[in-house]
């Protein structure tokens, strides 16, 4: 299984900026088009007060600063050029975070949607919507906030697609401003296949694909993990993706490139599991040329020279 899409992650809280513009930007989806990538995923459009892209709405009512540039219109003119879908990522408030309630982020992305489909929708390239809550089992509202704004997203587009990236609640899932690697109270399998049948259930109709973030068990789970959630795609008509992490939660430095040899046993377990598609979190902070890492230039290597390998063995 090969990577065909990434996160954009120009809006996070945990990886350092990179302060790219329109040139580095531009760069980077050449070198994403040359690494087999053909879907780009705005992780998310606005985080507390930063924007992605000047929102009316949200400059007025939560105060949000004024971006330098409209990034949004950017991917989508550069998905456009280099024929690639792009996913629009909604507005995270961030008081999901502090109080665990997603009402808020329900009544805001409203706006939201319908604000971004007619400033953008227009573009070939908007191709489906990333609902960016994250959540890793039956938080407070969760089925609710993504059964209601992944119909809102697909009644005003005309029913493109939407996605979630949930991240397994294993021995790995600690909080990035913890110093500690891991945790004793992991989720079961057991666990894990009753409280997702149960969300699975709640979002169908509304949600089309399931990308859960593989880096927060061990690597000897991956099988097991992984045959569930794509039996529970399954049945409930979802496509199931991996989102394979392409940062490394082993180490105590929070984040660095992954090994590759992790990469590759990760996508290997979801290629065995028969997953519909891989994506990564993310290629331009950790596996680019052009990343602020070094580590990610020679990661770019070693994935292509696997690509290379794989393509060698299955000539088209």
């Amino acid at each position: 299984m090969l990577i065909t899409g990434t996160f954009l992650d120009e809006i996070s809280h945990d990886i350092p900026h990179q302060n790219w513009g329109p040139l580095e930007w531009e760069k980077d989806f050449v070198h994403m088009k040359n690494a087999g990538i053909d879907t780009v995923i705005l992780i998310r459009s606005g985080y507390r007060s930063f924007l992605t892209y000047p929102s009316p709405y949200l400059l007025q009512h939560r105060n949000c600063y004024t971006p330098p540039i409209d990034l949004v219109e950017l991917f989508c003119t550069l998905a456009d050029r280099y024929h690639m879908k792009f996913y629009f990522g909604l507005y995270d408030s961030g008081h999901y975070w502090d109080t665990g309630d997603m009402k808020e982020e329900i009544e805001l992305n409203r706006f939201v949607v319908d604000e971004v489909w007619s400033r953008y929708g227009h573009h070939p390239s908007f191709q489906g919507w990333y609902l960016s809550m994250e959540i890793s089992r039956k938080t407070k509202g969760a089925i609710e906030a993504f059964h209601t704004l992944g119909k809102l997203c697909k009644d005003v587009s005309g029913g493109l697609p939407t996605f979630i990236s949930p991240w397994i609640d294993g021995k790995k899932a600690v909080m990035a401003a913890s110093g500690q690697l891991s945790k004793a109270d992991a989720v079961s399998l057991q666990e894990h296949e009753q409280e997702w049948n149960e969300i699975f259930q709640g979002i169908q109709g509304a949600v089309d694909a399931v990308a859960f973030q593989d880096g927060h068990i061990g690597y000897h789970e991956l099988e097991d993990f992984f045959s569930i959630n794509k039996k529970l795609a399954d049945r409930y008509g979802m496509q199931c993706w991996t989102n394979a992490e392409s940062f490394d939660r082993d180490m105590p430095i929070k984040f660095l490139p992954i090994k590759f040899e992790k990469l590759k046993l990760k996508l290997e377990a979801a290629a065995r599991a028969g997953y519909d598609k891989a994506i990564t979190f993310e290629f331009s902070h950790f596996m680019s040329p052009q990343s602020v890492y070094g580590a990610a230039h020679h990661l770019y290597n070693r994935y292509q020279e696997y690509r290379n390998a794989i393509s060698s063995s299955n000539p088209s």
